[in-house]
C-alpha cells in the first residue's frame, strides 16, 4: 500500500531538517568548531533548532503513518501535516531571529507543533472508535 500523504509531509520534515543541519555546520566552519560549541551563541541556536526539529519530526511523521494506514480522513492529515510544517517552519524562524530567546515564531511553532501532535492523536483515535474489533 502506497501512503502518499505520509511520504509528502515526511520528504518536507526531511527536507527542513537538512537546511537546519546545514546551517549547523555553516556555524561550526564558520567558527573552527569541530566538537561541542565552545559557547558560540550562534551555534548553540542552531544546534537547538535542529534537535528540536528531530525530536518532533519523527514521532509526528510516525503519527501521521499509522493514520494513513487505518483510513483517517486526507484532509485532517493534511489538515494536521500542514499546521505541523508551519509550526516547524515559524520555530525556525523565531530560533534564529530571537537568538534561541523568547520570539513570537518560536512560541507559535511550539505551540503548533503540539497541537499539530494533539490533532493526530485525536484522529487516531476518533478512528479507533470506528472500527468493530
Amino acid at each position: 500500500m502506497i501512503v502518499p500523504i505520509t511520504a509528502t509531509y515526511a520528504a518536507v520534515v526531511a527536507l527542513m531538517m537538512l537546511a537546519l543541519a546545514y546551517r549547523v555546520t555553516t556555524f561550526r566552519r564558520r567558527d573552527g568548531i569541530g566538537l561541542g560549541d565552545q559557547g558560540s551563541r550562534d551555534l548553540q541556536v542552531a544546534v537547538r533548532a535542529h534537535a528540536n526539529l528531530v525530536e518532533y519530526g519523527p514521532i509526528f511523521v510516525l503519527l501521521l503513518f499509522v493514520g494513513e494506514m487505518n483510513g483517517v480522513g486526507a484532509n485532517g492529515l493534511h489538515g494536521a501535516g500542514l499546521l505541523f510544517v508551519l509550526s516547524r517552519f515559524a520555530h525556525a524562524w523565531g530560533m534564529s531571529g530571537g537568538a534561541g530567546g523568547v520570539h513570537p515564531g518560536r512560541i507559535l511553532g511550539i505551540v503548533g507543533t503540539w497541537l499539530a501532535i494533539v490533532v493526530m492523536v485525536a484522529l487516531l483515535i476518533w478512528n479507533l472508535t470506528q472500527f468493530r474489533f
